[in-house]
């Protein structure tokens, strides 16, 4: 491990709270390459909407994923944001490659956003339990602006 700038935090709460950051890191980034396959597959009726919303909300993300790496390092460890990390580590499926429509899309990255905004709520908890209340508040962070975007990407969805 690295040398810890953050006071006050044991080396063994250090080293869990790596853990779980790098553990959401792959999410998060499986999360924005996701958001640009849906970018680039999407057509149909509201496509130009939809299209311009990912481009924001992949941005958004990127600022998420760094925070979250700028945390890791923080504590003395290394951020790891490998391709073939995030390949093994991601809590999400492969992205369907076999959909085109937007209303397939937008229900499709919606439940995406909303599972990877769930599994940050839960590491909050984790992150609080510990006594770490800076990595708690950077997912609560995360969480909200997630959650949100998968609110402005899903009110595109038909109503039912």
């Amino acid at each position: 491990m690295r040398e810890r700038y953050a006071s006050g935090i044991s080396d063994d709460t250090a080293k869990k709270m790596i853990e779980l950051l790098n553990a959401n890191l792959a999410n998060v980034i499986d999360l924005t390459l996701d958001g640009k396959q849906c970018h680039w597959n999407l057509q149909g009726k509201g496509f130009i909407g939809v299209h311009q919303l990912l481009d924001d909300t992949a941005d958004r993300i990127r600022e998420i994923s760094d925070t979250i790496a700028e945390r890791i390092v923080i504590l003395g460890g290394q951020p790891n944001g490998l391709a073939s990390r995030v390949a093994k580590d991601s809590i999400l499926d492969d992205y369907p490659t076999d959909i085109t429509e937007v209303d397939q899309h937008v229900r499709e990255i919606t439940d995406r956003y909303k599972k990877v905004a769930e599994t940050l709520r839960e590491a909050i908890d984790t992150a609080g339990d510990a006594g770490d209340e800076d990595t708690a508040d950077l997912l609560t962070e995360a969480s909200r602006i997630i959650d949100k975007d998968a609110w402005f990407i899903g009110a595109n969805a038909p109503k039912k």
